[in-house]
């Protein structure tokens, strides 16, 4: 038997170790299944090339826990270590970088997250055990090896008894660490790092029903068998080639990864690139709301099918934090810090081209069945929208494919829109105007005044399309968006011929001051227009610049504007040319001209979705006395 002191100059590392990671303690089992993994991959590989003289097999790694003995073991099938690769791996690797990792770490805070970064990954077994045993045979048959350590730099090496090749870490749990004695407890933590390792894991075993012998009875119970719990997927669909899986195996994985989701995704993009650097993974369009606040960071990390993270900001482009899916990656570190992330060229490759494969994809579903995407489009225009708007590269390729919905539920890419409406809808300085509406029913009669000139009127109502628009109309050279309610429709697409007004100068003055007289309190700004006698008398409007920014500024944007608290602002157009405005003028006592001033601009307000309350309780009760 030897003994001796691990070649580390600091007296005790160990309470270092679990101090420094205490806040990550769980991923003990994670490095200690990656390392079983790798030591069974290892031999897989050696076998395959003939160095390894021995049968290969069905290898397992299995997980168990003797709450009796306070003992978890992780035992593997794989490479195992003679005595010299103990001294060397255990001993000696582990701690190469100790001293680097003290100077590094000493100040840092509990969440410095440096597991693997030394080769400690072995040592994190010490953040919940006080004792850690390795019983160890080597694949080249040479006899066992059994190490011991309990947690001070002394450790114990000695000959044992192992039949089989492979290795078998026993942890003594901590008294501070009795929650990983459960069985729940490590069932959980395989399941979240471990779902869907290359090598089969087994934890314990599970009933399983088999089919009813020929002849039996309805009565008689269906027989039953123990058999491998095996907690892992071995091979999840995105290590697969596309070429290999059918609709039904996406989604079928798309439901092994949320089994709480009950809607089935959109569509899948199939990533897979192994030049600049290797990256594989699946990620799927959901069923979207326009509800910005969804949950995000539904993405899982994986590093060779090991869980890292599911928070991806900084490795997927923030506009797709609102898919889900898996990306799996080697050049990604298992230790992902932001700030290592954001300073990381690799990652930075991996946005892009996550950005432009995405991209890619959608133009080519959109090409490829255009009727399809478009149905699909209310789902998935917030995830596309945002992109433009973040993404500039993505922005460029989105002009192919990002669609205009009007409120008659065409579709038209911006191209094709711009051909559709140029000629009509030009205005006097050669600018386009694209007027659009964000709720069919509330502004229902702007909508149809502005088809009856024959204006195509698209519906945006998605929570950043102010935004969107404001990006639009400083890419592309005179263009202007403007919603139907923004003004009257004549001076929406300003045209060289103006109306003439019934009224005078003078009469216009006169009535325009009779009415603010009446509704002074009501916070509108009068515009007297001559407009068509048939158009409505009074109109109420928004001026589309201020409602424009103060809904930038409440999605987050708007700037230096400062609206978010800005009372909305309306405009009450007065049609000239209306005979009910000359009654008005016309009408000889006080009080009738205010009755016809007040229910006319109830009128209008009625249209606008802005009578409401104890007002419309009012209006509703004057309506009935007028028709008496």
């Amino acid at each position: 038997m030897a003994t001796g002191k691990i070649n580390v100059s600091v007296e005790n590392i160990f309470p270092l170790i679990k101090k420094f990671l205490y806040s990550d303690h769980e991923i003990f089992l994670r490095e200690l299944i990656s390392n079983a993994t790798d030591a069974t991959l290892k031999l897989k590989h050696l076998t395959s090339i003939g160095e390894a003289k021995v049968e290969y097999g069905n290898p397992i790694i299995e997980v168990k826990v003797d709450k009796d003995k306070k003992q978890i073991h992780i035992i593997d099938q794989g490479i195992g270590m003679t005595e010299e690769e103990v001294k060397k791996y255990i001993n000696e690797v582990a701690f190469s970088g100790a001293e680097e990792f003290l100077d590094k770490y000493k100040d840092v805070g509990k969440d410095a997250g440096i597991i693997g970064h030394f080769g400690l990954g072995f040592y994190s077994a010490f953040m919940v055990a006080d004792k850690v045993e390795i019983i160890t045979k080597s694949f080249k048959d040479e006899s066992a090896v059994h190490w011991s350590c309990d947690g001070s730099p002394e450790f114990s090496l000695k000959e044992a008894k192992k039949e089989e090749r492979g290795t078998e870490i026993i942890l003594h749990v901590a008294e501070d660490s009795t929650e990983f004695l459960e069985d729940a407890k490590i069932r959980e933590l395989l399941t979240k790092y471990n779902k869907f390792m290359p090598i089969p894991i087994k934890f314990g075993t599970k009933t399983e029903t088999l089919p009813k012998p020929e002849g039996a009875k309805e009565e008689d119970p269906a027989p039953t068998q123990e058999v491998d719990d095996i907690i892992n997927n071995p091979t999840p669909a995105w290590t697969k080639q596309p070429a290999d899986l059918k609709d039904e195996d996406y989604k079928s994985f798309y439901r092994e990864l949320y089994p709480m989701q009950f809607e089935e995704p959109l569509f899948n993009i199939h990533l897979n690139v192994d030049y600049p650097f290797n990256l594989t993974g699946i990620l799927y369009f959901p069923k979207l709301t326009n509800d910005l606040n969804i949950q995000k960071d539904k993405i899982q990390l994986y590093q060779n099918q090991v869980f890292v993270t599911d928070n991806v900001e900084g490795i997927v482009p923030e506009f797709l934090t609102m898919l889900r899916g898996v990306i799996d990656s080697p050049d990604i570190p298992l230790n992902v810090s932001r700030s290592y992330l954001q300073a990381d060229g690799a990652v930075k490759k991996i946005s892009s081209y996550i950005t432009r494969k995405v991209a890619d994809k959608l133009n080519s579903l959109f090409k490829n069945n255009r009727e399809d995407f478009e149905q699909k489009w209310n789902d998935i225009k917030v995830v596309i929208e945002y992109g433009m708007l973040s993404e500039e590269k993505f922005f460029e390729k989105a002009d192919k494919f990002a669609l205009y919905p009007t409120v008659d539920g065409k579709f038209y890419t911006y191209e094709e829109l711009e051909k559709q409406i140029k000629d009509n809808q030009t205005d006097k300085d050669d600018k386009l105007v694209v007027l659009y509406a964000s709720n069919k029913e509330a502004q229902h009669s702007y909508i149809e005044a502005a088809k009856a000139k024959g204006y195509e009127v698209l519906l945006l109502d998605s929570p950043i399309v102010s935004h969107l628009m404001q990006k639009l109309e400083t890419s592309k050279e005179k263009l202007s968006f403007a919603r139907v309610d923004a003004d009257h429709v004549d001076n929406l697409i300003k045209k060289e011929d103006t109306a003439i007004s019934k009224l005078s100068d003078d009469e216009k003055e006169k009535l325009k001051g009779e009415i603010e007289e009446v509704i002074k309190e009501k916070g509108f700004t009068i515009q007297m227009e001559a407009m068509d006698s048939t158009a409505s008398p009074f109109i109420i409007t928004e001026p589309e610049f201020m409602r424009r920014m103060k809904e930038m500024q409440q999605t987050g944007g708007g700037g230096m504007f400062g609206m978010g608290n800005m009372p909305e602002m309306f405009n009450l157009i007065v049609n000239t040319n209306h005979e009910l405005v000359s009654e008005i003028l016309n009408t000889k006592t006080a009080k009738k001209r205010e009755r016809l001033i007040n229910q006319s601009l109830d009128l209008a307000r009625l249209s606008k979705g802005l009578l409401k309350g104890e007002e419309l309780t009012n209006f509703i009760a004057r309506s009935y006395e007028m028709i008496k």
